[in-house]
């Protein structure tokens, strides 16, 4: 038979001959800085977020609990399935590459149906009679002008998009753990100060309760020291319940019920690095996944308007059908009755209303949203390093300052008691340099807390951790 063959060589030519139609993805042309706004250092090709995240956070308790929650977060399994499904909806956008094959089995009992498929039953010919068909089909669209191939590239751009939504949701949550954890270890901080707050007060209010006995001091002084003492006592009970939710917090992102959470080094021995390296502004857009997400939607909608635009073109489709037919079931196995067909059709669109043009319109006017989500995507980056930066330094500054203002009223309450001692002043003295000791070493906590928050941030802003092989954890549960 030659038609089969014929058929064949034409489908091959049009497929060598076939173009792919849509525009080719090129990335938007973008203007990076030549350095971060507030980078202190010019720039260079090594960066902070070149660090994987158990080098960065040095605390082993907090790399701990860091991998917990990478292999147990329920966010991270979520972001596994959607990549488990864009992965299957490649497989499925794949197959329209290859010819589809089915088969058909029937059994009828009709009339006149024999004439319409060639077939003379002479038996009954003008009675009803049976017809049992078995074939298998074939069908394949022609890819002509690359409608399919297109298809495929914007599946496979969704693919890479979920892979970057994963990542994302890694970064995040490792910035979100460390976050959580110095938040606890300060608020451990803060307790600490409260406990010795509160011991102080207490003998503070002894010595007035001792003395308003034999009326040497006033009863004013005395509730003064209750006041302090009371307020001291309360503020405990807040920083408790405030750990406990901290606490519930972290086992949340860990994936875990509510519970407590180990403590490895304390606050004020946390390293916050007074200087990072940013690295080359450039190197964002390689680097951060929220933005190579942003990307691969811009390259999934512009192969968008290449399917778009293939609508409004013919489509060659090849279709073959080979089988037995015959009144007798006995006759289909016997090797008699054999039919086949083979052809091919060019369909395409003549009048649809508007619909084919109203969608590459729709495709056009959403591949420019992509742009601009992108180009926005990469401006925002920059502002979060900068600002990252620029609070860093900042902070760093601060923290010197908060802690020469509590060594200075550490030497005030050191003074101030050696004067009572000596009869040279009235316990007030040393109860007013108190109170003014406590806030400042809470705010000295507070300072430590924010500049390591800051650093967590800069390392988050900068996409760290991602461009590098990690070998303790597996990333994909």
């Amino acid at each position: 038979m030659r038609t089969p063959n014929t058929l064949l060589a034409l489908s091959m030519f049009t497929v060598t001959l076939g173009c792919t139609i849509g525009p080719d993805y090129a990335r938007p042309t973008l203007t990076p800085p030549e350095i971060f706004r507030g980078q202190v250092t010019p720039s260079e090709a090594t960066s902070l977020a070149d660090l994987a995240w158990w080098e960065a956070f040095g605390d082993p308790v907090l790399q701990s609990l860091i991998h917990e929650a990478i292999v147990s977060n329920y966010d991270v399994r979520i972001a596994a399935a959607r990549v488990e499904q864009a992965r299957q909806q490649t497989y499925i956008a794949r197959a329209a590459y290859f010819p589809s094959i089915g088969y058909k089995v029937n059994a009828q009992r009709s009339k006149g149906v024999e004439a319409f498929l060639g077939i003379q039953n002479n038996r009954f010919p003008d009675n009803a009679s049976n017809l049992f068909l078995g074939a298998l089909s074939a069908s394949w669209e022609i890819d002509l002008w690359g409608g399919i191939r297109r298809s495929n590239e914007a599946a496979r751009a969704l693919l890479l998009e979920t892979e970057e939504g994963r990542r994302g949701v890694l970064l995040s949550l490792v910035s979100d753990v460390a976050q959580a954890y110095f938040e606890l270890i300060e608020l451990d901080a803060q307790l600490e100060i409260a406990r010795s707050t509160t011991t102080a007060y207490e003998g503070i209010y002894k010595i007035f309760s001792d003395r308003l006995e034999f009326g040497v001091v006033s009863e004013l002084q005395t509730s003064r020291a209750l006041g302090s003492l009371t307020a001291s006592a309360a503020a405990m009970s807040q920083i408790t319940a405030q750990i406990a939710a901290k606490e519930n917090q972290i086992n949340t992102l860990l994936g875990r019920n509510p519970g407590p959470v180990p403590r490895g080094t304390s606050l004020a021995g946390q390293i916050a690095p007074p200087a990072v390296p940013a690295g080359l502004p450039s190197a964002l857009l390689e680097r951060r996944p929220d933005l190579r997400k942003l990307e691969a939607q811009l390259v999934a909608a512009n192969a968008q308007i290449g399917v778009a635009k293939a609508d409004f073109l013919p489509k060659l489709s090849l279709t073959g059908m080979l089988g037995k037919a015959n009144p007798e079931l006995s006759a289909i196995t016997s090797g008699a009755a054999t039919i086949w067909s083979v052809a091919a059709g060019l369909t395409g669109p003549i009048f649809q209303g508007g619909r084919i043009l109203s969608n590459y319109r729709m495709t056009l006017a959403a591949r420019d949203e992509a742009k601009f989500h992108y180009e926005q995507g990469v401006i925002k980056a920059f502002e979060e390093v900068s600002s990252s930066l620029v609070t860093l330094d900042d902070l760093a500054g601060s923290e010197k300052e908060v802690a020469r203002a509590v060594k200075s009223l550490e030497k005030a309450v050191g003074h101030a008691l050696d004067r009572y001692l000596y009869g040279l002043s009235s316990y007030l003295e040393v109860l007013d340099a108190e109170e003014k000791l406590y806030p400042a070493q809470n705010a000295q906590a507070e300072v430590r807390l924010n500049r390591l928050v800051a650093y967590v941030q800069l390392y988050k802003a900068l996409g760290g951790g991602w461009n590098v092989q990690n070998p303790q954890v597996a990333t994909r549960p």
